[in-house]
């Protein structure tokens, strides 16, 4: 029988964790959840990339704040020039004699140095430090967003693994029974106290308890897969998890109280933090909108010189007596920008509106999430109860019906039902253990517990 109640769990998937160098760990061949969340926490692929976008808006965050910094350029050019048709140079006089030097070719040099400073622009510098900022916060809150997503996949896949575990130590108990009654069968067939037709039931029902086994084998080995395949080990070496000790009273420890749940959700679940934000992002993008309206100033200076090689003043001299500084201030005033502004300022409060939805949204999922996991937890809770007697009666009329059959006082039917009705109490007893415990544990990390 396979545990139903994956189903009702509203997590999303996660992509699988990358396999990286941490063989001492796989070494050891059994696996506790604790140690596969550890593992995933460091190699999950997806949490990986998370940490890059953090990082990435946090240099996104450095280079707002340099924005409020003047920015600061040099530059220098030399050109070659040629005249062609020059006819007039230089002339000089060397021991009697008049030379006459015509430069068709010259260089020219420019050199600058230039300055520029917002000093105010609407406040939209100052308010794209603080939008990064909460870009930043909310990268981070997504990376604990994928790492809340995997830890739940662990414990579900975990959580059926030991399900099946004692399911197949019950199937393996009720083969055994099985098998004495078969053999019990034989007994009496021979003694003509029972016929063929009854001893081959019996051996159907031996067979059809050791199919139980190798169906509910098949599934554990599945769900391994699965959690191996999660962790992406590649390795050839066989996996396999430590199977901790449960006990009934777990199940029926006191389940939390959903509203003080749903409150300590609220406070500490990084999907209702990061909708926050997203509301005070709204709220800035709405006045960096609005900036569009307002004047901008702006600081300039700058330095400039430049030479030439046909005049007879060294190239020193010329870098010195050419050399030309401005500053100034220029003001812009936005007057009609084809109402880009309006549409932006207008979308921005769109924006501003879907964020506080969005929110609203968000912890209505959450109540229904935790809601559900209350709700499954107090069902299987009573559910176990009841398995608990049901069980104890179950294994009392079998253990009378047994005690017939072996008297030959009771018919092959009765002994087949009796069993039949045990193993089904056995396995809900063992699907509500496991249920509740799950939605017990789903409910205190929802309440901020590990």
């Amino acid at each position: 029988m396979r545990l139903q109640f994956l189903n009702k769990v509203k997590t999303r998937w996660v992509l699988p964790v990358c396999l990286m160098a941490s063989m001492p760990l796989y070494a050891q061949k059994q696996w506790t959840m604790q140690d596969c969340i550890d593992y995933a926490m460091q190699n999950n692929i997806t949490l990986q990339k998370a940490r890059l976008s953090q990082q990435s808006a946090a240099e996104d965050v450095k280079g707002s704040k340099s924005a409020l910094l003047p920015s600061v350029s040099a530059s220098a050019n030399q050109s070659l020039g040629y005249r062609p048709w020059q006819d007039s140079g230089t002339t000089t006089v060397t021991n009697g004699m008049v030379n006459t030097k015509i430069d068709k070719t010259y260089l020219n040099g420019s050199y600058s140095l230039n300055a520029q400073w917002t000093v105010w622009n609407g406040n939209k510098n100052r308010n794209n430090i603080k939008l990064n900022k909460l870009t930043e916060r909310q990268a981070e809150l997504e990376t604990d967003v994928t790492a809340n997503s995997i830890q739940e996949r662990i414990a579900q896949l975990f959580v059926q693994i030991l399900y099946l575990d004692e399911s197949i130590k019950v199937s393996k108990a009720s083969l055994e029974t099985s098998q004495k009654n078969e053999e019990r069968g034989k007994e009496m067939l021979e003694v003509g106290k029972m016929s063929k037709a009854d001893l081959a039931q019996l051996t159907a029902q031996r067979a059809t308890d050791e199919y139980n086994i190798v169906d509910a084998q098949a599934q554990l080995a599945d769900y391994k897969l699965q959690l191996k395949q999660l962790l992406e080990l590649t390795s050839d070496e066989a996996f396999d998890v430590a199977i901790p000790n449960t006990t009934d009273q777990q199940a029926l420890a006191d389940i939390p109280a959903l509203p003080s749940v749903y409150q300590q959700a609220l406070q500490s679940r990084p999907e209702i933090e990061k909708s926050r934000l997203n509301i005070e992002s709204s709220d800035i993008n709405v006045k960096v909108a609005k900036a569009g309206w307002l004047p901008t100033l702006n600081m300039t200076a700058g330095a400039t010189t430049s030479t030439n090689s046909l005049t007879s003043t060294s190239w020193g001299s010329q870098m010195k007596t050419n050399v030309n500084t401005s500053a100034g201030l220029t003001l812009s005033i936005p007057i009609f920008d084809a109402r880009q502004t309006r549409t932006s300022v207008n979308k921005a409060k769109i924006q501003q509106q879907q964020a506080q939805l969005d929110l609203l949204d968000q912890q209505k999922t959450l109540y229904q999430t935790i809601e559900g996991y209350w709700q499954d937890a107090n069902t299987n809770q009573q559910r176990f109860r009841a398995a608990l007697t049901t069980v104890e009666s179950e294994q009392m009329s079998y253990d009378l019906l047994e005690e017939k059959f072996n008297l030959g006082l009771t018919n092959i039917i009765e002994l087949m039902n009796g069993k039949d009705k045990l193993l089904s109490a056995q396995q809900n007893k063992l699907q509500s253990k496991y249920q509740t415990i799950l939605n017990q544990q789903l409910l205190r990390f929802y309440a901020g517990e590990k």
